[in-house]
């Protein structure tokens, strides 16, 4: 299946105009974060009203200049006096001062907003990492890694970019309403109520421009999900594409793709670029008349020119935290949206109980105690409850054995292995390791147990040193080196150009997959687990490869328990004990010539490998 389709359009990317599905509730939750930061939260609340204040001080001051100068060029011009420019001067030093401190303000309360918002997210984050270690696999079952992934990702920056936002912009967008109110007031009552009388059709002009062009974005949106998905396959599986001639047939769909984002995209931009100008042309239509009635109260009643000036300022910057507030809801509707994800997910209740007194199997020096015996007590499981595909499992394996677990396809053979590493948890039955139950341990001494050699080789973005020292992380670089030496790696890694600092890149595709089988042979190697599991993984590669992967896995093998999950039955002749499953039975149990001579299922299953033969 590809990455499109498992993810779905947006690839859980908050959608416009989506909105939380309880609101008050998810915002609550939300402000609990933030009660750490409270006082920080209150330094910057009181900053940014201070910033506000003085930005909304600065056009009556402005205005006070402009009148000085409009009286000094009347009393010039009438040869009454002059202009006077101490006064001028004083008023933009005083205006010059509240800018300056306005700027302080706002740079103090950017500085502390900016590290709250960072420790929510790192909080988030680090809770979420938590979250996932503590979900068992059945959990990932049923979600796709790119929901996962999304909300680890795009819904916490969506909360920590919208909180940076909005929380300085609630308050100074309301405290600059009020404040602009109350200095228009304080100039003129009527050229207040003319500036308001505009502001009702901006809001209706804008709400009508929103509602419209919402649907537009929601399907901008999703065709660019479309369209990022079909080039995404494309590009994965251009080889198979131009194998098969499929190059025609591509291009018809991006262009029919491509034609269907063009429509509603041109569509969405123009109706929100529609807004400006019209909220513009309503304003300025507010703006011509305020400038003729203040015209008019200037001849009249004697209203100061400067006094008109700031008016007027006031009128432009009015319309602006309205807009603003307007936009903060649909900030807060989207953070809402994230954060509710996101706390879904911290709650989820599908969470693994871990041993309440666990028992330990370490000595006084941390390592672990273990001899390698594990045995199977009436073991039953399905996946789902209703569905029971492992049924009354019983087996006992001594230490140093080598079991292999054969069987068609879907009998249950990994199963088996991830109910012994506890990925899963026992509908009933019980699994010990050296008499002990697994439920009483906990999952890390568990897991320390374990080597995994699996038929996904998985090797992550770094050197070839650190891909191996990932089973051990305190080896030095000569375990390292003779991890890789046992494994039969260290000659092929020897002859790369940077040896075991060679770069793996993240595909891990510059090297190949029976390489990549040794390295994580060698990664066993280094862990020196006392049980492994195998996970054949040779149909893939050459022989001569293949001869290097069972020679390292042979070696690996020497003194461990070891469970082989077998695909070539050819290559388990030599195993302690064959388990033989079928629909999650154990239908035989045996060595290889006991089973073969009982001509029973494991014949069937070994001589049709070869009957091609």
């Amino acid at each position: 299946m590809s990455e499109r389709n498992r993810r779905g359009p947006g690839h859980g990317r908050m959608m416009p105009g989506e909105k939380a599905k309880n609101f008050k509730g998810t915002i609550a939750k939300l402000f609990k974060y933030l009660r750490p930061y409270y006082l920080s939260l209150a330094v910057i609340i009181l900053f940014s009203i201070g910033s506000t204040v003085f930005t909304i001080i600065a056009p009556r001051i402005l205005g006070q200049a402009t009148t000085a100068l409009a009286q000094g060029l009347i009393a010039k011009y009438t040869q009454a006096g002059g202009i006077d420019f101490a006064l001028i001067r004083s008023i933009l030093t005083k205006l010059l001062a509240l800018y300056v401190i306005s700027g302080l303000f706002t740079y103090v309360q950017g500085w502390l907003m900016a590290g709250v918002t960072q420790n929510v997210t790192y909080r988030l984050r680090k809770e979420i990492a938590e979250k996932i270690n503590r979900l068992p696999l059945k959990y990932f079952d049923k979600q796709t890694h790119g929901e996962v992934l999304s909300r680890v990702t795009n819904d916490v920056d969506t909360v920590s970019q919208s909180l940076n936002q909005s929380i300085q912009q609630v308050f100074t967008s309301a405290v600059t309403i009020i404040g602009i109110l109350y200095m228009m007031l304080s100039i003129s009552w009527q050229l207040t109520l003319m500036a308001l009388i505009v502001v009702p059709l901006s809001g209706m002009a804008a709400a009508f421009v929103v509602s419209h062009s919402q649907r537009y974005f929601k399907a901008q949106q999703d065709t660019l999900g479309n369209v990022n998905g079909h080039i995404e396959e494309m590009y994965g599986g251009h080889i198979v594409m131009k194998a098969f001639n499929g190059e025609e047939k591509s291009v018809a769909e991006f262009n029919r793709l491509n034609e269907k984002l063009y429509d509603a995209a041109w569509k969405a931009q123009f109706m929100s670029g529609i807004m400006m100008p019209i909220t513009s042309f309503i304003g300025n239509v507010g703006y011509v008349g305020c400038c003729v009635l203040g015209g008019y109260l200037a001849i009249h009643e004697g209203l100061l020119v400067g006094d008109i000036q700031a008016f007027i300022t006031y009128v432009r910057n009015f319309n602006q935290p309205i807009t603003q507030t307007a936009q903060i809801m649909n900030v807060l509707q989207s953070t809402a949206a994230a954060a509710e994800r996101v706390f879904e997910f911290l709650e989820e209740e599908e969470e693994i109980p871990d041993a309440a007194n666990p028992v330990s199997i370490r000595d006084e020096e941390g390592n672990l105690r273990l001899k390698g015996n594990v045995t199977f007590e009436d073991v039953v499981f399905g996946y789902d409850p209703e569905k029971i595909i492992i049924h009354d499992f019983n087996a006992y394996i001594a230490r140093g054995s080598q079991v292999a677990i054969v069987g068609p396809t879907g009998a249950g053979k990994t199963t088996i292995v991830k109910l012994l590493m506890r990925f899963y948890e026992l509908n009933s039955g019980r699994i010990y390791i050296d008499g002990k139950d697994i439920t009483t341990l906990t999952r890390h001494d568990l897991r320390d147990c374990f080597g995994m050699v699996l038929q996904d080789a998985w090797l992550s973005s770094g050197t070839i040193m650190e891909n191996i020292r990932y089973g051990r992380m305190d080896a030095t670089d000569e375990e390292v080196i003779q991890a890789a030496d046992n494994a039969y790696v260290d000659h092929f890694i020897r002859t790369l150009e940077d040896g075991y600092q060679t770069v793996i890149n993240e595909e891990s595709t510059n090297i190949s997959q029976g390489q990549k089988q040794l390295l994580t042979i060698a990664r066993a190697f280094l862990s020196d687990p006392k049980i492994l599991i195998l996970d054949e993984a040779t149909s893939s590669v050459d022989t001569r490869t293949e001869i290097l992967i069972q020679k390292g896995m042979e070696n690996l093998m020497k003194g461990r328990t070891s469970f082989v999950i077998a695909h070539r039955l050819s290559t388990i002749r030599n195993a302690d004990m064959i388990l033989v499953m079928d629909h999650g039975d154990i239908v035989e149990i045996g060595n290889h010539e006991e089973l073969l001579a009982k001509n029973g299922f494991y014949a069937k299953l070994y001589n049709s490998q070869f009957e091609q033969a």
